[in-house]
């Protein structure tokens, strides 16, 4: 397994554990963060900001993941399968998705990473968000 391979497992573990601090702590300072069909963020205060409204509004849980990275490890990609609980209503879903009221849901999803000196430096995630509405609205 690459540096960035074991960067990444880390990453997911943590996510996975609960661990802000060890989660956020794999993050360059600068970390920039594309959203799933959303906007781009960056520094590691703002992916604290997301993470903490995202651990409001959902608990999810990461499984069946598959870690790839280049040979130079400055680049990887995950796969994994996302279970999770909708909590509490998010402001920022697209209009006549329903509102939280506990709905499970699970989708495939994966993630594009850079890393540099051992640390994300960019993570872009990718899901279907039309399943996600889908599985919340049934």
């Amino acid at each position: 397994m690459t540096d960035a391979a074991t960067t990444i497992r880390a990453y997911y573990a943590a996510f996975n554990a609960g661990d802000t601090e060890a989660f956020l702590g794999l993050l360059t300072e600068d970390v920039i963060h594309d959203i799933s069909q959303g906007g781009r963020e960056a520094g590691r205060a703002a992916f604290r900001r997301f993470m903490g409204h995202m651990d409001r509004c959902y608990k999810e849980t990461l499984t069946d993941l598959v870690v790839m990275a280049s040979p130079d490890g400055r680049r990887a990609a995950a796969e994994f399968v996302v279970h999770g609980t909708y909590l509490a209503t998010d402001p920022g879903v697209p209009a006549g998705t329903a509102p939280a009221r506990g709905q499970t849901y699970s989708l495939p999803a994966g993630a594009f990473f850079e890393l540099r000196d051992g640390k994300v430096s960019r993570i872009s995630n990718h899901y279907n968000l039309g399943d996600w509405i889908a599985q919340v609205n049934a």
